[in-house]
């Protein structure tokens, strides 16, 4: 699976693993949501510049972590403007339309590491169960991953520790076709 992270997530991310602090430590201290908060560290969602810049105060990206993904470490270093402008969406990766973040990149698929395949396997198996069951309590229509929360949580079980993923979308209805107009 290739990765393609822009090098203000890479500089975050080394910063965080040379650190002591999870993912949910972080979150709680800049007030967002844990899912959402490890997004933001693989370029999957775009913050506001209040934001960035806590996450860059709170990580005090060494020097070794400075540098452009795919340019040899040292020959041009990422400033923290840089970085706060990319998670801000107005760095290079915004490809020139402020605010605009690439999603997905992260992704070939089916993918192979052994957890990314385990869900997408459960949308495999479990997809079209999903579908109808959305058809059948909701109408035609689909679940939002716009309007969409999403958490993670370990559930203390005698059998094994199991792993909690909640999907929170808001219903979109489909038009009707006579909403189509002539």
């Amino acid at each position: 699976m290739s990765f393609e992270i822009p090098s203000h997530c890479t500089a975050l991310l080394a910063a965080k693993a040379g650190s002591d602090l999870t993912f949910a430590e972080i979150a709680k201290a800049i007030g967002k949501p844990e899912v959402w908060t490890t997004a933001v560290f693989f370029g999957q969602a775009r913050t506001d510049e209040v934001t960035a810049k806590k996450l860059v105060e709170m990580l005090k990206i060494p020097p070794q972590y400075r540098y452009y993904w795919g340019e040899d470490p040292g020959t041009k270093t990422i400033t923290d403007e840089n970085i706060v402008d990319g998670l801000a969406g107005k760095g290079s990766g915004s490809m020139g339309v402020k605010g605009m973040v690439v999603r997905g990149g992260t992704w070939d698929g089916p993918p192979k590491d052994p957890v990314l395949y385990r869900l997408y396997e459960v949308l495999v198996v479990y997809g079209m169960s999903y579908k109808a069951l959305i058809q059948e309590k909701f109408g035609d229509g689909i679940m939002s991953a716009i309007d969409f929360r999403t958490s993670l949580e370990r559930k203390k079980d005698p059998k094994g520790d199991r792993v909690v993923i909640t999907l929170d979308g808001k219903f979109l209805p489909y038009s009707p076709t006579d909403a189509w107009g002539a």
